[in-house]
Order: C-alpha cells, then sequence, then structure tokens
C-alpha cells in the first residue's frame, strides 16, 4: 500500500537503507508518537546498542534531549560515539542507583526491567516498552501519575519520511553489524546470538 513507502534516503545506500524502517519506526513510533518527545526533556534508552536503540539514541538527540544510555560495557564508546549524554553500564550494579530524574524511559526489555525503570521516572512521567508490563507496573505508575505504553510498531509512511530526511541531515546514522547474502541466513541468526551493535541485514 502507498501509505507504507517512502522514498530511500539518497545519502545511504539499499544496504543501511533495508536496515532503517523497522527500527527506525520502532524508535521513531516509541519516542515521538507514543511517549511525545520533547525538546530538554530527560530521556532513558534501554539496550541503546540494539537495532531499536542505537537509533533511538539518536532520534531523541536530534529532538533536542538529554539521553541516558545502557548498554554493555564492550558498547559504551559506541553509544558515547553516537551521542548519548549520559552512559550506565547494566552490569556493574543497579542502574536505578545511577539515573534519575527521567521524563520519558524507552523500554526494550520488559517485565521486571519496566519495574526498575518506573523508581527513575519522576512523577508524570512516561515509560514505553515494547514487550508486556505486568498490571502491577501499572498501577504503580499510575499512582504516581506516570502513564505506561505497551506499543507494537506499525506501518508509517510519514514516520518513513521523517526517519528519512534526519538520515539526509546527517543527524540519524543505521550501523549495519555485518551484511549476509540470504543463502547465509542461518550463519546470520548465528551471529545474531552473540547480541552485535546496530543490525544484521540479508542481502537478496
Amino acid at each position: 500500500p502507498a501509505d507504507e513507502i517512502a522514498p530511500k534516503p539518497e545519502s545511504i545506500d539499499h544496504i543501511h537503507a533495508a536496515a532503517l524502517p523497522l527500527a527506525g519506526l520502532t524508535a521513531w513510533q516509541g519516542l515521538v508518537r507514543h511517549g511525545g518527545l520533547r525538546k530538554g526533556q530527560r530521556v532513558l534508552v534501554h539496550a541503546a546498542a540494539g537495532g531499536v536503540g542505537h537509533l533511538a539514541v539518536q532520534i531523541a538527540k536530534a529532538h533536542g534531549a538529554h539521553v541516558i544510555a545502557t548498554a554493555s560495557p564492550d558498547k559504551l564508546d559506541f553509544v558515547r560515539s553516537i551521542g548519548a549524554d549520559e552512559v550506565v553500564d547494566y552490569t556493574a550494579g543497579d542502574f536505578t542507583e545511577k539515573v534519575g530524574d527521567v521524563d520519558l524511559v524507552l523500554d526494550a526489555i520488559g517485565g521486571d526491567h519496566a519495574d526498575q525503570s518506573l523508581k527513575v521516572v519522576r512523577d508524570g512521567g512516561m515509560l514505553v516498552s515494547l514487550l508486556n508490563v505486568h498490571d502491577a507496573t501499572r498501577a504503580t505508575a499510575g499512582a504516581r501519575g506516570i502513564r505506561v505504553e505497551r506499543m507494537s510498531v506499525v506501518p508509517d509512511r510519514d514516520g518513513l519520511i521523517e526517519l528519512g530526511k534526519l538520515v539526509d541531515a546527517r543527524k540519524l546514522a543505521v550501523h549495519v553489524a555485518e551484511s549476509f547474502p540470504l543463502a547465509r541466513a542461518g550463519d546470520a541468526h548465528a551471529f545474531l546470538a552473540a547480541r552485535p551493535i546496530g543490525k544484521v541485514v540479508l542481502a537478496v
């Protein structure tokens, strides 16, 4: 359908363009459409070196947010390089002891992690989760005026166009960890198991 497609950004090749739509729209819709992202907000992005996370960091920065990002120790430098103002090694203790007064959280982990995230969200803030959130978490959030929204990405031409503008303006870069020919799809899945930085692409 015409309302689900958009022109490829002019400044990148087809491999990088192929890596953008699903993860990019997930980050865009989570932060902008659902989260109501605004300039000056403190935004926490979990799994910030992943496919969705590394794009979310850049989208939040492009909107003038102060970005706090969690990642594993070997990925902290990468997350800094794409614009995170603060980085937190989630393997080095409880992240809630290092982060606070957050306006908006984008959580790609879910479950008990969403409960922990609420501890760092200011009253009246927002938690957007890509996975299911416990009813108890919602109740806790409601008592503090925190909105909790569980989202699933949907086709979005307007969102793709906005992502393309950011890419061509050099404000958003897709990191492709590796590209595999379709015949090596099995190798691509094995590579993903190691949780590489960014996206993996199959070339057809």
